[in-house]
This record gives structure tokens, C-alpha cells and sequence, in this order.
């Protein structure tokens, strides 16, 4: 009896130090990388962890009994999660418990909303559907001083940390707190400087954005801009009337090259040849460079510009419009050459 009872306890020890031995000292990784990332959605069970791990894993089985045995089966967290080659399956459940990896999310140069959406959408885990109802919430964008047209006024493109399991909702109150904390009493003074509020500043912004991709240009062409606001003067900004025309006919894929009456004579609340002062929104996400160039333009007597067609990107500018059209006839000329339509 004694041997049988020495015997089960060697049997049983044998199998606590198998299994000790299978989740702290084995690696219970199948891949040859230096590591690979999991996604485990919000609300995910176990055996939706299962799931995703599987693959990854020599052995599913003592991954899982270890996972109950640590009591994370009954607890799995959503995230974003590292696993290094080699990691016992010990290792691995920590990870998944303790170690939510924050994703490095970045924006910019998005046109509208809905491109916006998209953009987050690849780097966290609600949908662009689910982003666009946080976005244009209508309480959200009342208590806070916005509207549709005004909306993408709160995203200041830079680089941000976010959790990839982060909700649509806490997403954009994040950004709006960063739009608080980027408009300081210093930038607001100098909008009011300007006569502009804040979303007005941006969406001059976003004007000067569309209007040169050359930074070292834009207090330039905010200067020509805000010159043309405080005399009472049509923006007539060619950008206005090309995102007019897209909004018109519902088509933002379209691509204008050149405009012409076609589009600078359509009635729209963004085209800027038929309409007094700012259009109703923003065209475009302006970078930090455009809103900065609108609070701080460059001080000249300029009215006109028009695209140098020897500095390719850059612009000439005009204090009349004799002047300018002088300038303008030399571009045409060169895109009737050039063929642009």
C-alpha cells in the first residue's frame, strides 16, 4: 500500500514538474520572427484568444491550461499585444494581461471627414462608420462649437498615443482636448488679431493648404488672403471653387487640374467666387504650418498671385490686378502648352 501511495505521489509530482516545466521553461512560440502582434477585440472571450494565438503556438493545449490555471481565461483584456520569440506560456499570458502596447497614431493631409475616419480607422480598432457617428454626434458638436462643415476644425494633425482598443468616443474627446490645449490664449489673441476665431482660422487654413504645398510660402498666401478678408474683397480662392464643384456633385475622387468658369460659377457655400468672406467649412485638414501662417502672414500689399511658371510649385505675386493678369497670361499660356486641361 505504501509503495502503491509513494508510487501515485512520484506520478503526480512527475506531472506538476512536466507541467511546470512545459509553462516556465519551454518557449511556446511556432513563428521564426523576432516577434509578432496580436489584436484581441473588445468583448473577445478565450476561445476567441484561442483563435488569434493558435497560430503562433506549438502547443495550444498547455497554452491554455496555463491561461486557467492563471485565472486569465476568465479575464481576457482587450488590446494590442507584442509576443517575442521564444515566450514560455507563462510569458505570454502576462503579456496579454499586463502589457497593452500603445499604437503611434498619425494624421495629416486627410480632405474631409470621411477620409479622416479611414485614416484612424487602419490604426485603432473602431470602424470609419463606427468613427464617423462619434464625429458628428449632434449634441457633441453643439455643446462644443461645431458643426458638420466645421467638424475636422478639431483634429490637429501630429503624432499621438493611443490604445488600439480605445472607443470611437474616447477617441474624439481626446482630440478635443488637444484642440484645447493647441489654441492657447497666445494663438486665440492672434487670431482676434485677425479678426477670426479659431475653426475661422482654420478654415483659412485649409485654403492656404490646397493653394501651395511649400511652407515656406504660406504666410504669403495667407497675407494675399487675409489682405483681400479686410477690404471687403471676394477670396476668390481657386481651391473654394474646385472643392464646391466636387461637393456639387457628390464626387471628391475627381481630379481638376485647371479651372474654369465651370466651376468658379457655380452656386455653392464653398466656392468663394460667388460668396462674400470664409466658406461655410474647411476644404482639407490644414497642417499646423497653415494655421500658423494664418496667425502670423506675412505683412505686404499683395492682392494676386499666380503659379510661377519658372519655380515650379512656388507662386508670383501682384499688388494690382493688371499686374496679375499679366502673370495669369503667362501661366495659361504655359499649360495651353503643356496641355494641361
Amino acid at each position: 500500500m505504501k509503495k502503491w501511495i509513494i508510487g501515485a505521489v512520484i506520478a503526480a509530482v512527475a506531472v506538476v514538474g512536466f507541467f511546470i516545466y512545459r509553462a516556465v521553461l519551454v518557449g511556446n512560440t511556432a513563428f521564426q520572427t523576432k516577434e509578432e502582434i496580436v489584436y484581441i477585440p473588445t468583448g473577445a472571450d478565450f476561445s476567441e484568444v484561442l483563435h488569434v494565438m493558435s497560430p503562433l503556438l506549438k502547443d495550444p493545449t498547455s497554452f491554455t491550461q496555463v491561461a486557467k490555471r492563471m485565472g486569465y481565461a476568465d479575464k481576457v483584456k482587450a488590446g494590442k499585444y507584442i509576443i517575442k520569440k521564444g515566450a514560455t506560456n507563462i510569458d505570454i499570458v502576462r503579456t496579454l494581461r499586463n502589457r497593452n502596447t500603445p499604437v503611434k497614431l498619425k494624421f495629416n493631409n486627410q480632405e474631409r471627414l470621411e477620409d479622416f475616419a479611414g485614416r484612424i480607422a487602419a490604426q485603432i480598432e473602431p470602424d470609419s462608420a463606427t468613427l464617423m457617428r462619434a464625429f458628428l454626434n449632434p449634441n457633441f458638436l453643439k455643446e462644443n462649437g461645431f458643426t458638420d462643415a466645421t467638424a475636422l476644425a478639431m483634429y490637429i494633425p501630429n503624432t499621438y498615443e493611443f490604445y488600439w482598443n480605445t472607443s470611437a468616443e474616447d477617441f474624439r474627446d481626446r482630440m478635443l482636448k488637444e484642440y484645447e490645449r493647441f489654441w492657447t490664449p497666445e494663438r486665440k489673441a492672434l487670431a482676434q488679431k485677425q479678426d477670426l476665431t479659431p475653426i475661422g482660422v482654420s478654415i483659412l487654413a485649409s485654403i492656404v493648404q490646397k493653394e501651395t504645398a511649400k511652407v515656406d510660402e504660406r504666410p504669403r498666401i495667407a497675407g494675399v488672403y487675409l489682405n483681400r478678408l479686410h477690404s471687403n474683397m471676394m477670396l476668390q480662392a481657386d481651391p473654394t471653387a474646385i472643392f464646391g464643384y466636387k461637393n456639387h456633385l457628390n464626387d471628391y475622387t475627381l481630379v481638376v487640374k485647371r479651372v474654369t468658369g465651370l466651376h468658379t460659377s457655380l452656386e455653392n457655400p464653398y466656392n468663394t467666387y460667388k460668396n462674400y468672406g470664409l466658406p461655410i467649412g474647411l476644404i482639407s485638414m490644414p497642417d499646423i504650418s497653415s494655421i500658423e501662417a494664418v496667425l502670423n502672414p506675412e505683412q505686404h500689399d499683395y492682392f494676386f498671385f499666380a503659379a510661377d511658371t519658372e519655380n515650379f510649385g512656388y507662386h508670383k505675386f501682384s499688388r494690382t490686378f493688371l499686374q496679375h493678369s499679366q502673370e495669369a497670361k503667362k501661366y495659361h499660356k504655359w499649360a495651353d502648352e503643356k496641355g494641361v486641361k
